[in-house]
């Protein structure tokens, strides 16, 4: 267990407000050093906005004066790259200029939290290739391919035929940006770097699969017919669209097919940040920014090991309940997997019926959360199925934030690839953790926090967002006692706490001791009895996504060990709690021990 924990944040920025800030509090006049850090953080953000045309539209504002954005998306080519590092390079030197002399509680709050990020990015503009710490450009879970035709399908706004217009201006922005890929894809190997061969072969699959599907059975373009459609947008857009994804978009996929396939003879099984230039370094700079913590490798690696033994005694205790007392831990978890009474049917009707029970365990639980929670998310959450077409690639579960004005809902999504994957025991405290009280309720009553600065309002960290989510778990088993009478549920539980640890051994595992894929992916079957399709997925996706996957258990540690500090405390008030690390929206976790100890 964590005893103490040692954080990077730098000076007296420690000595935060004692308390959240109320969304409806009264901002007091700031003062001369405090308005020119609010303008700062403002410009940046609105920097921020014009160079994210994709983030401007999450967000709802590609609207009025910058309503040109939403026919753009970002520029990602070699000089964008660049540009970016000259850019956090300037801003750390920048924020660095700011002193504490005269800001507010929630000033110093606001100077930390971007203190923090600045520091990480201008860091990692040393690394010369990817995105810092992000070490690929493309991978088999990332890069326009992957993330553009779902953005234009349940992103772009399409309210008017200027939308419509815009749609198709954004199909041939995507075959750009793809071109813009390609071009980094082979920088980035003249200097050494590339995806491991196994990833690289699912990477052309999945590219190859897009490139050949019909322009009218995309997922993207069918959006846009059925809302045009809808909206009586008169014109052919179907065919329009067509147009440009045949005469453009495919050409582009193309020619990135070839950069792979050209690189695919060089290409090792080698998986760990370590085989890359500056792979310490860069595999530091990821723990760093994703645990907000400056535990090293080693330090997180046996953390990793100790709450994986202390999960499974728990695990155990109520599996000889069952009179499951023979095997490992994480053999007895994989039989419970494996029994067809458990399973849902791996069939598109089948998966229809899944999705629609998930909506229903969120009817189920919305009346009960004024037990434990004074604010609650005004957004609603919609839950929808990974599209088929990125499944090989795409995560278990993951979390699209609602726009900030509520039209667009937030919406949680599932890989139903094969629904062997997820035991009916274990799902609930998926949903609970993508949807409420896990990522969409933290990040909407966060992004409706009014009396916190847009900047702080869609801030973000892995560390509190996931260790939030993670907590919110515990929320729904231990405080609102949804397993109540139901140990398979209380398992399904505890074993998403110990998929978690085993996160922090075998990302370490990977990238610090130099373990194979195969090495890890054996130790996540056999210590919490993950289906072996699940586990190369998540393992996988630790090989890309470096350092990220120890975020998840570190967060919930840090927000645990707040509560157990307050319970201890006399009046301790749960809702007030849940307030004070909510309201403030996603920080460091050295400025939420500062906010909560303060």
């Amino acid at each position: 267990m964590i005893d103490r924990r040692r954080l990077m944040l730098s000076s007296a920025g420690l000595a935060l407000a004692a308390a959240a800030l109320p969304a409806a509090a009264q901002i007091p006049a700031m003062s001369p050093e405090e308005a020119r850090l609010d303008a700062m953080l403002t410009r940046w953000f609105e920097e921020n906005i014009d160079l994210s045309p994709e983030y401007a539209t999450n967000l709802g504002l590609d609207r009025g004066a910058r309503a040109p954005l939403a026919g753009k998306l970002r520029q990602i080519g070699l000089a964008d790259a660049e540009a970016d590092r000259v850019r956090a390079r300037a801003r750390w030197a920048e924020i660095q200029t700011i002193t504490e002399e005269g800001l507010s509680d929630q000033a110093r709050v606001s100077l930390a939290v971007f203190r923090f990020t600045a520091e990480g990015a201008a860091r990692a503009a040393d690394i010369p290739y990817g995105g810092g710490i992000g070490p690929y450009t493309v991978t088999q879970r990332s890069g326009a391919y992957f993330s553009v035709p779902d953005f234009m399908a349940n992103q772009h706004r399409l309210e008017t035929g200027a939308d419509a217009e815009a749609f198709l201006s954004r199909l041939s922005a995507f075959a750009a940006v793809l071109d813009q890929e390609s071009e980094r894809i082979a920088a980035d190997a003249a200097l050494g770097v590339r995806l491991p061969s196994f990833l690289m072969d699912k990477t052309l699959t999945q590219l190859r699969t897009l490139r050949d599907t019909g322009a009218a059975d995309m997922a993207m373009v069918q959006a846009l017919v059925r809302k045009t459609g809808d909206k009586g947008i008169a014109g052919d857009w179907g065919a329009r669209a067509a147009a440009v994804i045949d005469g453009a978009v495919k050409p582009a996929l193309t020619r990135q097919i070839a950069v792979f396939e050209a690189q695919r003879p060089n290409a090792t099984e080698d998986a760990g940040a370590w085989k890359l230039p500056q792979g310490d370094t860069v595999y530091a700079l990821a723990l760093r920014a994703f645990t907000t913590t400056d535990y090293d490798a080693g330090t997180i690696h046996d953390i990793g090991l100790s709450q994986v033994a202390e999960i499974q005694a728990e695990i155990d205790t109520i599996l000889k309940g069952m009179g499951m007392a023979g095997g490992s831990v994480g053999a007895r978890i994989k039989t419970l997997s494996e029994d067809p009474q458990h399973l849902w049917p791996n069939t598109d009707a089948a998966k229809v019926e899944l999705i629609g029970s998930l909506n229903q365990q969120m009817a189920e639980l919305e009346p009960l959360l004024p037990r434990v929670f004074n604010t609650l998310p005004g957004a609603r959450v919609e839950i929808r199925r990974v599209p088929p077409s990125i499944e090989l690639g795409a995560p278990g579960g993951y979390y699209q934030a609602a726009s900030l004005d509520g039209t667009r809902p937030g919406a949680y999504y599932i890989n139903l690839s094969n629904t062997a994957n997820w035991p009916k025991w274990g799902l609930p405290t998926l949903t609970y953790h993508e949807a409420s009280p896990g990522h969409h309720f933290q990040i909407t009553v966060a992004r409706e926090a009014g009396g916190l600065p847009l900047y702080r309002r869609v801030a973000g960290n892995s560390a509190f967002n996931e260790g939030w989510a993670l907590y919110a778990e515990r929320v729904a088993a231990d405080d609102l006692d949804v397993y109540a009478g139901n140990p398979l549920g209380r398992i399904g539980y505890l074993q998403s706490y110990l998929f978690r640890a085993v996160r922090l051994v075998v990302d370490t595992g990977l990238h610090h001791k130099r373990w194979s894929r195969d090495q890890a992916i054996r130790y996540m079957i056999d210590e919490c009895g993950e289906p072996p399709e699940s586990a190369e997925k998540e393992i996988d996706r630790y090989c890309v996504s470096i350092g990220q996957a120890c975020s998840y258990k570190l967060g919930q540690t840090v927000i645990a060990r707040l509560r157990a500090e307050a319970e201890a405390r006399p009046g301790f008030d749960l809702k007030a709690f849940h307030d004070r690390v909510l309201l403030n929206g996603s920080v460091p976790l050295a400025v939420l021990e500062g906010l909560m100890r303060g």
